[in-house]
């Protein structure tokens, strides 16, 4: 590519180049010259010609016809662009009909065209990784790009919201999008509501309708957003927070002792081997989702509210089962 770089630097502003001067400059053969030279015309729709009347070899400018010459502003190695491409299907498997996989797709032509015959290796090589996505939700996500255009141009959105399993009807709302997150196989967008005066987080497939408003979205710093989303355990934070303090008995502990549940978590062992685990929480029931697939091999010590909370679950399948 370095070559390629420089015979275009040689021939740029329609300058005529003596095959010699080009030999020479490029420090090539005449072999490796028309290759490179076959390379620009096949990949980069280079419209180099050999000018009879100048003896050399020339840039042809202003053309009108045929693909738009460009060479790439970035370039990756061998390696780079395998990986790349091993990327997009993994986000594939992740973002399966998704906007994110479909916005890529034009990237991932060009990337497979750099490829070449290499670019049956990286699918065999992605066919290799298998990433299984569980509980994701089937939805066509029609307000991802208007709410994705929002964020980037730092506009308010005016959107009508259904909030998932409320009884009432649709909301009214303007917002002012703050962050979209990826979390446990959906979309959701952090946003200031005007409407509650407050941050609030809300799910793109509960999105009626989004209009795009030409009004400069409220400017919140990375700290604000830190103290609602990063105070507590899950996605959905706040500042009023507490401290769970969970014991995990010594068959769980080889698993859950090298997990994360939180930045801020507190870890210690007790003289059974048990494995004790406090985490910060605001809204308990992602907590106690997790809490429960755990089953009898974590006790919940604390707080109280949350104990009950967990045994009133717990009653609950009792009488279920």
């Amino acid at each position: 590519m370095d070559r390629i770089y420089k015979l275009d630097s040689l021939l740029a502003n329609g300058r005529a180049r003596s095959l010699e001067f080009l030999l020479q400059e490029l420090e090539v053969s005449r072999a490796t010259f028309k290759r490179d030279l076959r390379f620009m015309r096949d990949r980069f729709n280079a419209p180099i010609e050999w000018d009879r009347e100048s003896g050399g070899y020339r840039m042809e400018s202003g053309s009108s016809v045929g693909p738009k010459y460009e060479l790439p502003g970035l370039w990756f190695n061998q390696q780079e662009l395998l990986a790349l491409a091993t990327m997009q299907q993994l986000l594939s498997s992740i973002d399966k009909g998704g906007p994110i996989a479909n916005q890529l797709q034009p990237l991932m032509d060009r990337i497979n065209l750099k490829l070449g015959h290499e670019k049956e290796e990286a699918r065999e090589l992605a066919n290799r990784v298998k990433l299984v996505s569980t509980s994701s939700r089937m939805n066509d996500l029609e307000h991802f790009e208007s709410v994705g255009s929002a964020l980037v141009k730092r506009k308010r959105i005016d959107m009508e919201y259904e909030a998932r399993g409320s009884s009432k009807a649709a909301s009214k709302r303007v917002v002012s999008p703050q962050r979209l997150i990826h979390y446990r196989s959906n979309w959701y967008l952090g946003a200031w509501c005007h409407s509650s005066k407050g941050i609030r987080t809300f799910s793109l497939d509960s999105i009626v309708s989004c209009v795009l408003l030409e009004v400069t979205a409220k400017h919140l710093s990375k700290k604000d957003l830190a103290e609602y989303y990063d105070t507590g355990y899950g996605l959905f934070g706040g500042k009023k927070r507490q401290w769970a303090r969970l014991k995990f008995n010594s068959t769980a502990t080889r698993y859950v002792e090298n997990e994360v549940w939180h930045p801020e978590q507190r870890t210690s062992t007790d003289s059974a081997g048990s494995y004790l685990l406090e985490v910060p929480y605001v809204f308990s029931t992602e907590l106690i989702m997790d809490v429960l697939r755990h089953g009898a091999d974590v006790e919940v010590l604390g707080p109280s509210s949350l104990l009950a909370e967990v045994r009133k679950k717990i009653e609950a399948m009792r009488l279920l089962y």
